[in-house]
């Protein structure tokens, strides 16, 4: 007697495993073509698209919705610290990867405050960028610590000052502004009085309060005193 056997289910072919999504902000062609070759050659990334203005970068980052940015610090339209942060705003999980020629301290802080998970400078070798793109596409952020605290004392640096400039503006009167304005271009008594249309003695009374409540002695001092603390701009 024969016996039959049941015949073993098919297998299906396992999922292939998701590609982690690059979006390229470059506004150099040669260059954004070499990086798009380089992610595109390893089997877990691959490049959603390549974008060469930061307008360009927002609209692709809201329509792919890729799970990391590498873009270029400066950029024809804004600053890539501008873009990463409209970015952002259009997809918040986007991971931002920059890539600069710029390594100077105040760039790390702008890419840091933008929101930035690694920097990488332009001599970064390609296993070195395709590194940094698999690690923040996990989430990791790959900038020291250290430059984490310079970037958040600057802001709270920032932050202070706004509100001493806030509260010192709040001391002066609309038309003392309009003075120390009138000052910094270079205006006598009688031009002034002439601009605002307001007796000589008048601005002079207005000069007086401006010099005491700036705490200095002379409008020359007054003007540069006020353009230190932010009140007006030479």
């Amino acid at each position: 007697m024969t016996t039959m056997r049941n015949p073993e289910p098919a297998t299906s072919p396992e999922p292939a495993a998701r590609r982690v999504q690059v979006l390229i902000v470059q506004d150099h062609p040669l260059l954004a073509s070499a990086i798009s070759r380089v992610l595109e050659a390893q089997p877990d990334l691959a490049v959603s698209g390549v974008s060469s203005s930061g307008a360009d970068a927002v609209q692709a980052a809201a329509d792919n919705r890729p799970d990391v940015v590498l873009m270029d610090f400066r950029l024809p339209d804004v600053t890539g610290p501008a873009a990463a942060r409209m970015i952002k705003s259009a997809h918040a999980e986007a991971a931002i990867v920059f890539h600069s020629a710029d390594e100077s301290e105040t760039a790390l802080l702008d890419a840091i405050d933008a929101g930035a998970t690694a920097y990488l400078t332009k001599d970064a070798t390609a296993d070195q960028i395709i590194e940094a793109v698999r690690r923040a596409s996990t989430g990791e952020v790959l900038i020291p610590a250290e430059l984490f605290a310079r970037a958040i004392a600057r802001q709270r640096g920032v932050v202070t000052r706004k509100r001493e400039r806030d509260q010192l503006l709040a001391e002066f009167t609309p038309r003392e502004l309009d003075i120390l304005h009138l000052l910094a271009e270079g205006l006598d008594t009688t031009a002034m009085a002439q601009r605002l249309a307001i007796a000589p003695h008048t601005i002079e009374w207005h000069v007086r309060h401006v010099i005491e409540k700036l705490q200095v002695h002379s409008k020359l001092q007054a003007v540069i005193a006020a353009a230190h603390k932010g009140l007006i701009e030479l």
